[in-house]
């Protein structure tokens, strides 16, 4: 609880500091990249505020053009270390949820981040649209396929969706191991306490050639590569 009592108004202090100019970048700059430097920046920022040291490894693995990035997710850390420490600009599939928070749900629209909603199977195929429109344009794609925060920290089934998307877009994936986060949030932001996290990028896997048949065989592929690369030492 300690280290929770200093970190939870530094994240509300950071959240409300850059959100606004990250909102103005983005809406000035359509590319994207101006308010995704900001939001490096505000990651970074939330890491450091909670005591958590991250460590980079497989930056030689990413090759240039787009990507589906897939990560297991442990923790509400996730999004920032993802969005602080992978060397990449990128879009992320989000839940739903976080659109209708005050600021950030606008932020998140504006900047093109894409909204999943796994209740509502037309707006779910909407948002898989979507994101195949952002790989069109250049631009990759992150996500945590497992839809839900794991519980335990062991990496649950993957959603097929992401890789469908990734097929379709003729793209490769690239699944990401963050290793660590539930032994320094084992029970969310009030649980904190300093520690190290990993974050691995393991090498890409192809999907030409695949056809949308294969996305759940693909699902399991890259858990594998997660859940191996999250209980490597």
């Amino acid at each position: 609880m300690p280290r929770a009592v200093l970190a939870v108004p530094s994240i509300a202090f950071f959240t409300l500091a850059l959100a606004g100019p990250a909102l103005v970048a983005a809406l000035v700059d359509r590319t994207g990249r101006s308010a995704h430097r900001i939001v490096k920046a505000w990651g970074r920022c939330i890491v450091r505020a909670c005591g958590v040291d991250v460590a980079v490894s497989g930056a030689e693995n990413l090759t240039p053009g787009p990507v589906v990035f897939a990560a297991n997710h442990g923790s509400a850390l996730d999004i920032p270390i993802l969005f602080g420490y992978l060397p990449a600009d990128f879009r992320v599939i989000h839940k739903s949820s976080l659109s209708r928070i005050p600021l950030l749900g606008l932020y998140l629209r504006v900047a093109g981040h894409v909204a999943m909603d796994r209740g509502n199977p037309f707006r779910a195929t909407r948002s898989l649209a979507e994101a195949a429109e952002h790989i069109r344009d250049g631009n990759s794609v992150a996500a945590f396929p497992e839809g839900t925060r794991s519980r335990d920290g062991s990496v649950q089934p993957f959603k097929r969706g992401s890789f469908v998307i990734a097929v379709k877009a003729g793209v490769p994936l690239v699944p990401v191991s963050i290793v660590g986060v539930k032994q320094v949030a084992p029970r969310g932001i009030l649980t904190l306490r300093p520690g190290n996290v990993r974050l691995r990028i393991h090498p890409a896997i192809p999907t030409a050639g695949r056809s949308a048949d294969d996305a759940e065989t693909l699902a399991e592929d890259v858990r594998q590569v997660v859940a191996r690369g999250c209980s490597e030492a």
